[in-house]
Formats: structure tokens, sequence, C-alpha cells
């Protein structure tokens, strides 16, 4: 019961990342499953199982919230679902130890560029008028299911980043349509890793319905929050716990000193908490601008009435 209360609370706290940004639900599950010491695949296996039913929630939620473009989701779900496919039987064709060494590394690495993303670099500009086509989501599909399914997360910081700097879409509707393509991609990647899996390198499916009970119940939360919620922030918070978490893995396996585990760290948490202060920042100076060029616009003009 501890193990189920656990996890869902760790499912909740992911989708709710996930379901405001867009990104999140993988790299933070699977950091704290491979934290616990489950094996790589197997962790990687457990959350894609736990996103399918999550992902299916933050779905509908976005798409009752009209934040959904159906045909970003259709052109990016069917290459999202095969690269899943290939990095699932990657993964699972890696001994144990590289296995954690790759999917850390890839966590790692996914948490630094989300907490500098959303910390440091703007967000993109908006476009609305040209949305994206074929020949830029079919490959931004393929490279984030395969980055999804081999580090356990990486479809939302991928495909979620890439389409928010393309400034092609709404934003809102970036995070919207992610997610909903995002559960082809879990069921791809479940199948694939339920035929790739050895039988005796089993779930643990108390982990899975806890990581899928939390998600579920989070989703209608996260996608009403995603449009009060500053993106910056909690880009921020989350890129940091996972840059923290997966330096921890990275260097227990490096045997490294206490000395460089200090050091390490320190810096990290320099990072972000600089990251943090600028994000806070950020979103100041966006609504000081954003009410600057509402008192700059002209008033709108009463429209004239037709003559006879």
């Amino acid at each position: 019961m501890e193990t189920l209360l656990l996890f869902g609370l760790a499912g909740m706290l992911a989708q709710l990342v996930d379901g405001s940004l867009g990104m999140g639900y993988g790299a933070t599950s699977t950091t704290a499953l491979v934290a616990f010491g489950t094996a790589p695949a197997i962790a990687s296996a457990s959350v894609h199982l736990a996103k399918v039913g999550a992902s299916l929630a933050s779905g509908v939620s976005h798409w009752k919230f009209r934040n959904v473009d159906w045909r970003t989701v259709g052109i990016l779900a069917v290459p999202g679902g095969l690269g899943a496919i290939v990095g699932a039987f990657l993964l699972v064709s890696l001994s144990g130890g590289v296995a954690a060494v790759l999917i850390s590394s890839i966590l790692f690495l996914l948490g630094l560029y989300v907490l500098i993303r959303f910390a440091f670099l703007k967000l993109g500009k908006l476009i609305t008028d040209k949305r994206p086509g074929a020949r830029f989501l079919g490959p931004l599909g393929l490279v984030a299911g395969f980055v999804d399914a081999t580090g356990g997360g990486g479809w939302g910081p991928v495909a979620t980043t890439t389409l928010l700097s393309s400034g092609r879409l709404e934003p809102r509707k970036v995070v919207g349509s992610v997610s909903a393509a995002e559960f082809v991609v879990s069921v791809a990647a479940s199948v694939a890793f339920f035929f790739a899996l050895a039988q005796n390198q089993g779930m643990n499916f108390l982990v899975v319905a806890g990581l899928l009970g939390g998600g579920v119940l989070a989703a209608p939360f996260a996608a009403w929050l995603v449009r009060l919620m500053p993106p910056r922030v909690l880009g921020a918070a989350a890129g940091g716990m996972i840059v923290l978490t997966n330096a921890w893995l990275l260097l227990r396996v490096a045997d490294a000193t206490p000395t460089v585990f200090g050091t390490v760290y320190v810096a990290i948490v320099a990072l972000w908490i600089a990251g943090l202060v600028a994000a806070v920042r950020s979103v100041r100076a966006e609504k000081r601008m954003n009410a600057l060029v509402g008192e700059d616009s002209p008033p709108a003009k009463p429209h004239q009435a037709t003559r006879r």
C-alpha cells in the first residue's frame, strides 16, 4: 500500500509537470524508478505503460480545453511511435550497467536542457499563421519517440521545445498537441517493451498502477493549469530536480569521491537557484512588457453605422 501511495504521488507530480509544460512525465517518473534501483529497461517499460492511461487522460483534458491541433497530432504521432519501438528494442538489448549509464545520461541532459531552456532562453516567437508541416513534424516525431523510449522520457523535452522554438503553433496548442500525440507513442513503446523484455524481467504492476492513478488524477488539473502557471518557473523547477537526481546516479556509477560529490552538487544547486531567479525575473519582465504594449495600443474604433 505504501508503494502504491508513494508512486501515486510521483505520478501525480510528474503529470502535473507534464500536463502544464508538455514534458516531464517520463523523465520525472523514470528518474524516481532508477533512483530506487529499478532496472533501466523495466523502469522505461513501466513508465510507458503508465503513460498510456495518463497520456489518454491528458489528451482528453486538453481537447476539452481546446488546446489540441489534431492535424499536428496526426502527423507527429505515427513517426513518434516508430521511433519509440526502435528505442525500446535498443534499450533492452544493452547490458544493465550500460543501460543505467545511458538512461541516466539522457535524463541528465534532458533535465539540463529543460532548466536552461525555460530559465535563460526565449521561448520562441508566436507565428500562428504558419502551421508546422509534415517535413518538419515527421523527423521531429521520429527523434523524439526514439529518445523517449531509450531514456524513459524525452518525448516532451524534444517535441515541445522544438515546436515552441519554431513559433509555428500557439503555445497552449503545442502543449496540448504534444500531450495528445504522446498516447500513441506510449502505446507503441509499451507493446515493443512487452515483446522485447524477457519473461523473467517482469514489471512491478503496483508501481505502474501508482504512476497511472496519480497521472490520471492530475491530468485535468494540469490541463487547466497550463492557462495560468508561468511555464518558465515550472520548467526551471522540474529541470533542476531531474538534473540533481541523475547527477547523483552518474556520480555513484563513477565512484566519485565525497569531495567531487559535494563540488558537483553545489554547482548544480547554484545553477538551479540562478535558473529559478532568472525565470521569475523573466516572467515579471514579460508581464511589464505586455502591460506597456497594451497601454500603447490605440483604442478600438467603434463600428460605423451602415449607410443605406
